[in-house]
C-alpha cells in the first residue's frame, strides 16, 4: 500500500510546501484565479503538443506547457505594470479561452473527454516514483529560490516561479487541485502572523485526508483532495478565529 500512495503522497506534499507561499502571495496580490488561468494555459499546451504531434519525445510537452505558462506570466506582469485595474479581467478571459482553444482540439478526439477530465482532476493516485524524481527538483529549486533569494519572489520573478510551480504541478494533480492547494491553505492563514508553517500543516492535513478517503471508497482522488481541501480550511478558520 505505501508503494502505491507514496508517491502521491510525496507529490502532494511537495506541491503543499512549494504553493502555500504562492498562494499567499497571490492572496495578497488580490489576482485570485492567476493559478485557474496559468494552469489552464500550462495544459493547453500539453494538448496542444499531443494534438499536433504523433508520439512527440517526452520532454517535447514539457516544454512547451512550461513555455505556454511562461508567456501567460510574462503577460499578466506586462499587464500589472501597464493596465493594473485590468489584471483580473484579464486573467480570467485568459483562462476561458485557453479552456475553450482545448475543449475545440480535443473535440473530435476518441478519449477527448478523458484528456479534459484528467486536466482538471489530475491522476494523483498513479503518480509514479520516477514522477517523484523529475519533479521534486523543480520543488526544491522553486522554495530555494523562494526563502535564500528573496529579491526574486517581486516583480517578474514571482510570475516566473509561479509558472513553472503551476506547470509541473498541473499534470500531476489537476487543475482543480493545483487551484485548491494554492488558495485554501493560503486563505485560512492570510491573517496570521508567519502563516507558513500553519498553512502547510492545513494542506498537509488535507492531503492526507483526501488520499485516504478517496482510496477508502474507491473515488476519483482528485475531487475528493479538493473537498477535504475545503473542510479543513473552515476548521482552521473557525479555529483561528475562536482563538484570537
Amino acid at each position: 500500500m505505501i508503494y502505491v500512495i507514496g508517491p502521491a503522497f510525496l507529490i502532494c506534499s511537495m506541491i503543499v510546501l512549494t504553493h502555500v507561499p504562492l498562494g499567499i502571495e497571490v492572496l495578497k496580490r488580490g489576482i485570485i484565479f492567476i493559478d485557474l488561468a496559468i494552469a489552464q494555459v500550462a495544459g493547453l499546451g500539453l494538448i496542444a503538443t499531443n494534438f499536433f504531434f504523433i508520439e512527440p519525445h517526452p520532454l517535447l510537452p514539457q516544454l512547451v506547457a512550461l513555455t505556454c505558462a511562461i508567456l501567460a506570466g510574462l503577460l499578466f506582469h506586462k499587464v500589472e505594470i501597464k493596465i493594473p485595474k485590468q489584471q483580473e479581467a484579464i486573467i480570467g478571459v485568459t483562462f476561458i479561452f485557453a479552456a475553450s482553444i482545448a475543449i475545440l482540439l480535443l473535440a473530435n478526439h476518441p478519449s477527448g473527454g478523458e484528456e479534459i477530465r484528467h486536466l482538471l482532476s489530475g491522476q494523483i493516485l498513479f503518480v509514479t516514483w520516477l514522477d517523484v524524481a523529475k519533479h521534486t527538483p523543480i520543488y526544491i529549486l522553486i522554495l530555494a529560490v523562494w526563502f535564500f533569494k528573496k529579491k526574486y519572489r517581486n516583480n517578474i520573478g514571482f510570475y516566473l516561479l509561479f509558472a513553472l510551480a503551476v506547470t509541473s504541478s498541473v499534470q500531476l494533480v489537476g487543475i482543480y487541485v493545483v487551484f485548491a492547494s494554492l488558495i485554501l491553505p493560503a486563505l485560512a492563514v492570510i491573517n496570521i502572523s508567519n502563516p507558513y508553517k500553519l498553512g502547510w500543516l492545513c494542506g498537509i492535513i488535507s492531503v492526507i485526508a483526501g488520499i485516504f478517503l478517496a482510496i477508502l471508497f474507491d473515488a476519483p482522488a482528485g475531487p475528493v483532495i479538493v473537498t477535504s481541501y475545503v473542510l479543513t480550511t473552515i476548521i482552521f478558520l473557525i479555529a483561528t478565529k475562536t482563538n484570537r
